[in-house]
């Protein structure tokens, strides 16, 4: 999978822009605040259909514009696809993928895949369960379509039964009606539950190679999913259905739903060590790419069509032997780098970024 030519207009700082990319690598130079993460944010917008950077999506759009536009052309092994993004400040955004309207946004998913990484990703490892969670779900949303509305509905029934919780009735009559939420959510949490596992079980092996290569063999990785194990669907309902049950009298006091795969996690190790915890931020950062560049192995094994890398802002974290074993790794795919300074390299295409302007360097 290539990406061929990206059209920006009014996005973010960029008024209008027009460029073509190159396989093997993209390298996008420049000084703080010129574009360089707002162009990268815009391919990766055409991957998931939404901005992991902006809480609203009428932010992107220049100041004193009413719209922004993003269209995207790639290549993949059998086809060309043009991926166009409109967006307003009066209506709701619009998806095209060859100029053919889309109703959903899980339509879009799989159409281009791409892994993205940035200084914000130490989120992952470092912060909150949630943001280890969503490592998982965007992952897998890219891959199946399935995954994408499992977790849409999922998080709609629990939205339901968690107002239920809070409602001012009394617990009987809680009791007596909460069936229905409950039955919808172990449906829904058991089949999430098992695209988590088999997704872990895939990213295991690689996440771990990957991770011995950066730390040329001194650092051994482990990852393991907190929640259930068990990989046979109707078990995992029924224990789903039967913590519900448990925990009814918790989930009342508390307000919401105490069980379900909204509270599992990832846990992470380093030489049997807590990461998360005990890590140094340069072994935490290093995990969190490790895991990225796992995630593009298996997508490429998923798909059988390499994604596309975009890391933002990365190098500069590395000591030089991380540095270099990482720029060999990205011969691999189609890869975007984004920063200040870099060596010459072979085979790379240079890119200058200026207050919003994009022009090919050398």
């Amino acid at each position: 999978m290539i990406v061929e030519k990206l059209q920006l207009q009014n996005f973010r700082n960029y008024s209008h822009t027009d460029v073509k990319f190159f396989s093997g690598l993209n390298i996008l130079q420049g000084s703080n605040v010129q574009g360089k993460t707002n162009l990268l944010e815009a391919i990766y917008f055409c991957s998931i259909g939404k901005s992991l950077r902006a809480s609203r999506e009428k932010e992107i759009i220049k100041f004193g514009e009413n719209f922004a536009k993003i269209n995207l052309e790639i290549r993949k092994k059998v086809k060309k696809t043009a991926i166009l993004l409109y967006f307003s400040k009066n209506t709701k955004k619009t998806v095209k993928i060859n100029n053919i309207p889309i109703q959903r946004i899980s339509e879009l998913m799989g159409e281009f895949n791409a892994v993205y990484f940035s200084p914000d990703e130490l989120k992952m490892i470092k912060e909150k369960p949630e943001d280890r969670r969503r490592f998982m779900d965007i992952h897998i949303s890219q891959t199946s379509k399935q995954y994408f509305y499992l977790i849409s509905r999922y998080e709609k029934i629990l939205l339901n039964r968690n107002k239920l919780l809070k409602s001012p009735a009394d617990k009987n009559s809680i009791k007596e009606t909460i069936d229905i939420w409950d039955t919808g959510l172990a449906e829904s949490g058991s089949k999430i539950i098992l695209f988590r596992n088999d997704f872990l079980k895939n990213l295991k092996p690689y996440a771990e190679k990957v991770h011995q290569y950066l730390t040329s063999n001194k650092e051994n990785l482990m990852l393991e999913y907190s929640g259930e194990k068990e990989n046979d669907l109707d078990v995992l309902k029924k224990k789903f259905l039967s913590a519900l049950k448990q925990n009814f009298d918790k989930d009342i006091k508390m307000g919401y739903t105490n069980y379900g795969p909204h509270r599992d996690d990832i846990k992470v190790s380093v030489n049997d060590i807590d990461i998360r915890s005990y890590g140094s931020q340069g072994q935490q950062r290093t995990v969190a790419l490790s895991l990225k560049l796992a995630e593009l192995e298996i997508m490429y094994q998923e798909t059988n069509d390499m994604p596309i890398l975009i890391l933002d802002d990365v190098l500069s974290e590395l000591d030089s032997k991380r540095r270099e074993r990482l720029l060999k790794f990205c011969v691999k795919a189609q890869t975007f780098i984004s920063g200040t300074d870099f060596p010459e390299l072979k085979n790379a295409h240079y890119y200058k970024v200026e207050n919003g302007t994009i022009k090919l360097d050398k």
